[in-house]
């Protein structure tokens, strides 16, 4: 008999609830661990922070058909942040858009699942993305394609603390609130922590919220635990509350979230997971994962 999360997978097209989200984000993460090591590269820290998030979206949220992948209606989500590839790796791949198995291809020669993610090459990838800070304006494109098309589609947008130290991020920030194009949302994956260490260390964003209403964002006032699938799906409740555009949502993460010794750490921004680190990592994320099927 497989496990929960497997057997939930067999109907990725039904709106997870909180429950489920948070048994899906627990296999996910087991399994960017899992590839992360088996590759010897990759971006651990940044990926485990934002998985709630992404699978929350991709399986309650977002209007996608993964057998139409260049569908004119779909939403759109640009990873700006896209060292964190494995994490919209793993998630595509068992939202249905390309073999699960793949994954596990990641980072080697000849695969198409690169170090960051290639819209010319990867089904569902909407943006490609690596240097930090034009996602949001990559968006905001997308947006206002949407505005002027008269389609109805939502784009969103995650970034984390690199791309927010990025001018550009800040030019589309203004651009976003001078045009006030509908449906685009600026998700936040607040980690605090960087390559070289936090982020009060090296770019201080405090107060983040307070930064972006004075560019003229819709703001959601509510602290939100972004490894939470209770407090994000709260979330988007308040996107569904108005139409006052654009809009940004700020969650709270924990860089290298779900194995203790990486958790807050920039040491594990993209560190090598060696065979010591992954067997003593895997217990924690086995025992997360068994927790989380048990309350089902």
């Amino acid at each position: 008999m497989g496990s929960m999360a497997e057997y939930l997978l067999d109907e990725p097209e039904k709106a997870f609830n909180a429950a489920e989200l948070a048994v899906l984000a627990a296999y996910f993460r087991r399994e960017m661990f899992t590839v992360l090591h088996e590759r010897g590269t990759g971006h651990w820290g940044g990926a485990a922070s934002s998985i709630e998030l992404t699978t929350a979206l991709y399986f309650n949220r977002l209007h996608i058909n993964p057998c139409d992948v260049r569908w004119q209606g779909r939403d759109r989500f640009i990873l700006s942040k896209g060292h964190a590839s494995v994490n919209l790796y793993t998630v595509l791949a068992h939202r249905g858009f390309f073999p699960a198995e793949d994954v596990h291809t990641f980072r080697t020669l000849g695969s198409y699942l690169q170090g960051h993610p290639c819209m010319a090459k990867i089904p569902g990838v909407d943006m490609s993305t690596g240097a930090l800070g034009h996602g949001l304006s990559a968006g905001l494109g997308m947006a206002l394609a949407a505005k002027l098309s008269g389609r109805k589609y939502w784009t969103y947008v995650m970034t984390g603390e690199g791309c927010l130290d990025e001018g550009q991020s800040w030019e589309a920030l203004m651009m976003a609130s001078k045009y006030k194009p509908a449906g685009l949302v600026l998700l936040v994956d607040y980690n605090k922590v960087q390559l070289d260490g936090t982020e009060a260390e090296i770019m201080p964003l405090t107060p983040l919220k307070e930064k972006l209403r004075a560019f003229g964002w819709n703001v959601c006032p509510s602290d939100f635990d972004g490894n939470s699938t209770v407090d994000i799906l709260s979330s988007f409740r308040w996107l569904d509350g108005d139409e006052i555009w654009p809009k940004a949502v700020v969650y709270d993460t924990v860089k290298g979230k779900g194995v203790s010794f990486t958790e807050g750490r920039n040491t594990w921004h993209g560190a090598v997971i060696t065979d010591d680190a992954y067997a003593r990592g895997i217990v924690e994320l086995n025992a997360d994962l068994e927790k989380k099927e048990a309350a089902l």
